[in-house]
């Protein structure tokens, strides 16, 4: 995490960041998919491994935007295909709100095209749901917070 926190506007200052363990802040993660069954079971899986806290989840790309601004979360698990905004978009705004936010595509397809426009917006990793399980979800995370 930054040693400097963003300060929004619109929400009036800077975001709370819960502690739980006395001097520990645990990796906070915003699951953002349409699809209700996805965000659960990344939950589900994140939550059984590790001391990781899933700070909320989003079912279009505007509400991860709003809640990315509210929660202010390390890590950004997005999906490609949504209604309202695309992951692609989605990504473009949450990289000029929060430059420091680690941000994961884990979509259907991937493909060299959407490798390149992912890069692009901002995305650290593209994972196909197709092929990456829950355990390929956390070493990406893992990854990310290690760089």
């Amino acid at each position: 995490m930054s040693a400097l926190a963003p300060y929004f506007p619109s929400t009036g200052g800077f975001p709370t960041v819960p502690t739980h363990r006395k001097g520990h802040v645990p990796t906070r993660i915003l699951v953002v998919d349409d699809s209700p069954a996805i965000r659960h079971s990344l939950r589900a899986y994140i939550e059984a491994r590790t001391d990781w806290e899933i700070c909320g989840e989003a079912e279009n790309g505007k509400m991860a935007v709003e809640m990315v601004e509210k929660l202010w979360p390390d890590v950004v698990i997005l999906d490609l295909s949504m209604p309202v905004m695309n992951g692609l978009d989605t990504a473009r705004e949450i990289r000029n709100m929060t430059p420091n936010v680690h941000i994961i595509m884990y979509t259907l397809n991937v493909y060299p095209r959407l490798l390149e426009d992912a890069q692009k917006a901002g995305i650290k990793d593209v994972l196909s749901k197709s092929r990456a399980g829950g355990s390929d979800v956390l070493v990406a995370i893992r990854s990310l917070l290690a760089a």
